[in-house]
């Protein structure tokens, strides 16, 4: 069975919670369900979240032995975080940005993204679809 992990980055967590009007109501657990569906056979998902920017990194590194391809959303570190580029640099398998909201319609610091210059493709504003468009990607590429 090939792993493809699913990072979540700050805030992520209060998904459902935070800011609905942007977000929606679905919750993280939603996300891990519809990536499950979305895995092609033999492809299993593992879905994690962390507000902190090193614990990530962490999990960029175990997957470069526990896991065929990553789906990312960085959150706010999409737009600040060199480190977490590095790492997914270090990393040889596909990886996909996913964003829920639609970023370049949004203020102009989050029309940067670190993660794009690393990313196989990016996904933005089709909510939590585009964790399962990114899954259904990986799955392909892997």
């Amino acid at each position: 069975m090939k792993t493809i992990y699913i990072l979540n980055g700050p805030n992520l967590n209060l998904l459902g919670k935070r800011q609905p009007e942007i977000y929606g109501y679905e919750t993280l657990e939603d996300v891990e369900k519809l990536c499950r569906a979305a895995c092609a056979e033999g492809f299993d998902v593992k879905l994690m979240q962390s507000n902190h920017e090193g614990q990530l990194i962490d999990w960029i590194h175990e997957a470069r032995e526990a896991a065929c391809g990553i789906v990312m959303n960085p959150g706010a570190f999409t737009h600040t975080s060199i480190a977490i580029l590095d790492a997914l640099n270090a990393f040889e398998g596909p990886v996909m940005e996913v964003h829920i909201s639609q970023v370049h319609k949004r203020e102009s610091f989050r029309h940067h993204s670190y993660v794009s210059m690393r990313a196989d493709g990016v996904i933005a504003g089709l909510g939590l679809e585009g964790y399962a468009a990114g899954t259904r990607r990986v799955c392909q590429l892997a």
